[in-house]
């Protein structure tokens, strides 16, 4: 009776401890993010339908991710197309349209995509190019932790310009100091001065800045998952190519043929076009062993677009050995995946080298997204939708379940993960101002460049521009004041020369393309099609906010 008595006790003890301390389940961990930036990539990528491009790497992404083949930045130059991604605003809400202004002494209290991440219990980290430069990385606010120098075995390169061969070394040394004894010691920081464009030289991917980068992220992704298993992490890995310099290891070089290269065929500016539209290529022009006037003969545009795609294989490569590395560490089930370029590039197109343009080519990148639990069907799929860089910020606060700050100018383009032909936005906005007048950095012409050899050019285009506009030319308006707001639709792509100085104004100069039979902008039909301009008009002047997906 005893015995009996203790074991009801017992059971009565247990029972109550179990009802009083169930078992909890753990919350899920939030998902990392890879976020993989590549500077001036035009979507010249295998999966893009580039017939000569090798890119197996993104190619593959693609193949198990969402592409989008209409993807498109706010402004075609650096500092401001990923200051817009990264503080999710436009780039007139931040002030930031050139390459002079730093976002964060512009927006002292904007809050970055790294920045929310880290609220929300993130270890954020980057390498290479996310931000514009070094100085303008944000690492006291945006970046939780610095990468893993200290277990880095390889050293860092550090020669003249970059560059691996001695010759160039010595072009590029000498071509800053024949700039800095004919124009003052600022020309270099105009982007004067500048060694020569292209380099291949038989060394290993890490001598260059971007494999030494890529080995960089993938050491501190290791020594992060060592040190904090349990947090998810944020890690940015900027690849600087195909930026100019095209500097890229020989065996990159060695996979094309010279004789395979296609040039560009539309090397004549649109019919009609804006003649402030496009600009005398200054930034390759500023290259050692560049012409500095006159067009680039055949046999050095295909060079340079060899140049150009060893680049893209280069960075191809070091994207496969992250990724590789994320598959390796066993967290690739719980890692979105996200690779953008910061905006487009003409190689000869409508006869122009360089970025810096607000048509097709200088405004659409390459965009695509991998997750963990994408819909089967949707996955190796590609989407029309119309989709901004701006929309990255929002989009992976959403993927990742965490709010959405309030400044945000993008919309959320998560659902078409599930549903990649879902009827979405009706325009996508980019800008920039007056390509012809501006250096390739956006702002103002200084008056040093007017005294160098790109004097001649500037006032060549200054002469077709006063013949087209007439007496609508006004100095300080069009170099100072003049932007080009480019608007794509479905069908067109408008834009529309103003001052931004006053958004009420009427345009100076409109020009319209009609992309259905002339996806290469080789016509502008606005002043044949005044009733269609007009109704366009109305939908640009709804902007943005305007021009939003409805969301069922």
């Amino acid at each position: 009776m005893k015995l009996l008595k203790i074991v009801f006790l017992l059971s009565v003890l247990f029972g109550c401890k179990t009802k009083e301390t169930p078992k909890e389940t753990q919350p899920a961990k939030k998902p990392n993010i890879l976020f993989l930036a590549i500077d001036d990539l035009r979507p010249e990528i295998g999966a893009y339908g580039s017939e000569i491009a090798i890119t197996p790497n993104l190619d593959k992404l693609a193949s198990h991710g969402l592409l989008f083949n209409r993807a498109y930045c706010q402004e075609p130059i650096c500092s401001p197309s990923r200051a817009s991604l990264m503080t999710g605003s436009r780039p007139e809400t931040i002030n930031v349209i050139e390459n002079f202004t730093y976002f964060r002494e512009a927006n002292p209290d904007i809050v970055t995509i790294p920045q929310h991440f880290i609220k929300y219990g993130y270890e954020t980290v980057h390498t290479g190019k996310i931000f514009h430069k070094p100085s303008w990385a944000d690492n006291e606010k945006s970046w939780s932790r610095k990468p893993a120098n200290n277990k880095m075995t390889i050293k860092k390169s550090r020669t003249p310009g970059g560059y691996a061969l001695p010759e160039n070394q010595e072009f590029s040394k000498k071509s800053t100091a024949e700039v800095i004894a004919k124009y003052g010691k600022n020309a270099p920081r105009n982007g004067l001065g500048k060694g020569p464009a292209f380099e291949k030289a038989d060394v290993e991917d890490t001598f260059y800045e971007d494999g030494y980068n890529a080995e960089l992220a993938i050491v501190t992704m290791k020594d992060m998952l060592a040190k904090n298993p349990n947090k998810p992490f944020f890690l940015g890995m900027g690849m600087k190519k195909p930026h100019l310099n095209w500097l890229a290891p020989k065996k990159y070089w060695d996979l094309y043929d010279p004789s395979k290269i296609k040039l560009a065929t539309q090397t004549e500016a649109p019919e009609n076009g804006a003649t402030m539209g496009l600009h005398p290529s200054f930034e390759l022009r500023a290259r050692y062993g560049i012409p500095k006037k006159g067009p680039i003969n055949d046999e050095m545009a295909r060079t340079l677009k060899h140049a150009y795609l060893a680049c893209v294989s280069y960075i191809d490569a070091q994207i496969g050995k992250m990724i590789d590395a994320l598959d390796e560490a066993g967290v690739r089930d719980n890692t979105i995946i996200i690779v953008w370029s910061d905006h487009g590039w003409h190689l000869g197109d409508m006869g122009i080298w360089g970025k810096a343009t607000n048509y097709e080519i200088g405004t659409r990148v390459p965009l695509m997204i991998w997750t963990p639990n994408m819909p089967a069907t949707t996955r190796g799929k590609k989407s029309d939708a119309l989709v901004e860089l701006v929309d990255i910020y929002p989009t992976l606060c959403e993927l990742a379940g965490i709010e959405l700050p309030n400044h945000l100018e993008g919309q959320s383009f998560a659902p078409l993960l599930d549903s990649p032909d879902k009827i979405w936005k009706s325009a996508a906005f980019s800008q920039f101002p007056t390509p012809a007048l501006r250096e390739w950095a956006a702002n103002p012409l200084s008056q040093g460049m007017r005294e160098t050899y790109f004097g001649p050019l500037i006032e060549e285009v200054e002469g077709k521009i006063k013949t087209q506009l007439k007496n609508k030319w006004d100095r300080d308006l069009f170099e100072n004041r003049l932007m080009g707001y480019s608007m794509r639709t479905e069908y067109y792509r408008m834009i529309v020369w103003k001052d931004y100085t006053k958004p009420e104004s009427k345009p100076l100069f409109i020009e319209l393309y009609d992309h259905k039979n002339d996806p290469t902008e080789t016509v502008n039909i606005a002043d044949k099609n005044p009733e269609l301009v007009a109704k366009l008009l109305k939908q640009f002047n709804k902007g943005w906010k305007g021009n939003k997906a409805v969301l069922n």
